[in-house]
């Protein structure tokens, strides 16, 4: 049954993306804000379809927390569906930073290229770092919240990947404070995985962390441990046998 499901999600998501990506096209004209708020009807329609099919069901903790001025989010990466969720449901437009050559993915990378997010030449080291803060900063002064997952890659629960510096670089350099964000997505959607498991995935965001008079390090670290910590209040089984 659960291979039945997760095979009409995929059917699901399918069918609609290539619409919506043609619809992308023919709205971006548009001024930004429309078209953020019509391509994000996507990933709300594939929650919906998450919750209906595959019983993957969501809670928010923390809302409270965000606040209501220039922010980068730093998430937990642990599966697609928080690449979806947040921004369908953050309350500001956020804009990730990502590989360039996302771009030219056929439907998805098309709708990707017309929002103005973070797009970023790896090749061109140094210098691509100075790109993501100069498009960051002019992200944030139009009221948009860079968001960026600083392991880097989907980890499996349970595990902690390596907090590599970005997220807070551009935090220090701008100035922004930082939302952390921790969840369990990976428990319903893993890595990798053809099958989607039905469950409560629970999305839990910190207090903000000022960034003033903090160094690019110390800002990790306080990310880091935040996060971390939450996961162990999230899934206290998945750390038991580890201490």
């Amino acid at each position: 049954m659960a291979a039945l499901r997760s095979a009409l999600l995929l059917l699901f998501m399918i069918v609609t993306v290539i619409p919506y990506a043609l619809a992308c096209l023919v709205w971006a004209p548009l001024p930004l804000k429309w078209r953020y708020r019509l391509t994000i009807g996507w990933p709300r329609l594939v929650m919906w379809a998450g919750r209906v099919i595959t019983g993957m069901h969501w809670r928010l903790k923390g809302w409270e927390n965000l606040p209501d001025r220039p922010a980068v989010v730093l998430s937990k990466h642990q599966s697609a569906w928080e690449t979806l969720f947040l921004p369908a449901y953050l309350p500001r437009e956020v804009c990730f930073v990502y590989k360039k050559e996302l771009n030219r993915i056929p439907f998805f990378g098309w709708g990707l290229a017309l929002l103005r997010m973070i797009p970023i030449d790896r090749s061109k080291g140094r210098d691509a770092f100075e790109q993501v803060v100069r498009l960051g900063q002019q992200r944030l002064d139009e009221g948009r919240w860079p968001l960026l997952f600083p392991e880097g890659t989907r980890i499996p629960p349970g595990k902690t990947g390596r907090y590599k510096m970005g997220g807070a670089l551009l935090a220090t350099r701008t100035g922004a404070v930082v939302v952390p964000i921790a969840h369990n997505a990976g428990e319903c959607w893993p890595k990798n995985s053809f099958i989607k498991r039905p469950g409560l995935i629970t999305v839990s965001i910190g207090p903000p962390i000022e960034t003033a008079g903090l160094d690019a390090e110390e800002v990790n670290r306080k990310v880091q441990d935040w996060i971390e910590n939450e996961m162990r209040q999230l899934n206290p089984e998945r750390y038991a046998a580890r201490e």
